[in-house]
């Protein structure tokens, strides 16, 4: 993946569809995918000057696309109807995979191309991310039958971000016996609203949306849970990329026993942090070369861009 800063540079022309051919897109996983790829591969890793937007397909192969997914899975739905047993996955989950698969591989190309040097790693993240969230949202409209039909069911099916589990212990404190099955629905409402208010929603609507705060929670969720197509690709972004950067390396080693005492009245420097971006973002702030407004441009995208993935305001210190 990369980004161009050039100006003046011209917008690439939207991704033409294959050439119409005999074969059948929606006829198994492998021939989706073949059909699918280059629309992704161009959306999510061409290079563009603009990393805030995505590069276009064809309305005709953006079309064809949406047909090829209904037509998937109202062939699998079809299939599975009458011989789908307990515990067998459900329509559209290969396909999901698939793409939790290609997310993985697209943040870690990211990782890859990273800078060895702190002092550069900022200004590398942020483009980078920045045109992969793009990408991703872009791919999030393109595939919202895969929202619709699989990601909404499992979600109904207790498999989404926030699972019956996480809340029962909590909950069942605060139930009797003679609470009805609205009340208890209530207050596992009023549990889910606790969570969104941990990312910044306020029932007021004073801070941010619902459907805003509930992106971030579904990124902060373990890779089990099923979330939306954008929001799974920032959750991949997040454990490929800027948990390994916010990390804090194991130093292996045995400690010294007889220590050289300090001298009186001198004191040690403070402790460099030690996740690799926690320095990156200490040696920006520290530096004299960037422009002010442009490092704090950079540090602004940098703390959305960890919120959007799921990493909290209140993550411990690396």
């Amino acid at each position: 993946m990369s980004t161009s800063k050039g100006k003046g540079k011209e917008l690439a022309a939207p991704l033409p569809g294959p050439s119409s051919g005999s074969a059948n897109p929606a006829a198994s996983l492998s021939s989706l995918w073949a059909y699918l790829l280059p629309a992704l591969n161009h959306i999510v890793k061409s290079p563009t000057n603009n990393s805030d937007k995505a590069p276009a397909i064809d309305i005709g192969f953006y079309a064809g696309i949406h047909t090829a997914c209904y037509n998937y899975f109202t062939s699998q739905s079809e299939s599975k109807s009458n011989t789908r047993t307990s515990g067998e996955p459900a329509s559209g989950t290969d396909l999901y995979e698939q793409l939790d698969k290609y997310y993985i591989e697209a943040a870690r190309e990211v990782m890859l191309g990273a800078p060895q040097d702190d002092a550069t790693l900022v200004q590398y993240i942020v483009p980078c991310f920045n045109r992969y969230s793009a990408g991703a949202l872009s791919v999030n409209r393109l595939l919202n039958y895969v929202n619709r039909h699989y990601v909404k069911r499992a979600v109904d099916e207790d498999k989404g971000w926030l699972r019956l589990t996480d809340v029962l212990e909590s909950v069942a404190k605060t139930i009797t016996a003679d609470d009805s099955r609205e009340k208890i629905s209530e207050r596992l409402k009023e549990k889910r609203t606790d969570e969104l208010k941990k990312w910044g929603y306020k029932v007021d609507g004073s801070g941010e949306s619902v459907a805003s705060a509930e992106a971030c929670a579904e990124a902060a969720s373990p890779p089990d849970r099923i979330v939306s197509v954008s929001s799974l690709a920032h959750r991949r972004f997040r454990t490929e990329v800027f948990d390994p950067l916010l990390a804090v390396p194991v130093v292996k080693g045995k400690k010294t026993k007889n220590k050289i005492p300090k001298a009186a009245g001198k004191s040690s420097p403070a402790p460099m942090p030690k996740g690799r971006l926690a320095r990156a973002v200490k040696e920006l702030l520290e530096s004299k070369g960037e422009d002010e407004e442009e490092r704090m441009r950079l540090i602004r995208d940098l703390a959305a861009g960890l919120r959007l993935v799921g990493v909290r305001p209140d993550h411990p210190p690396s």
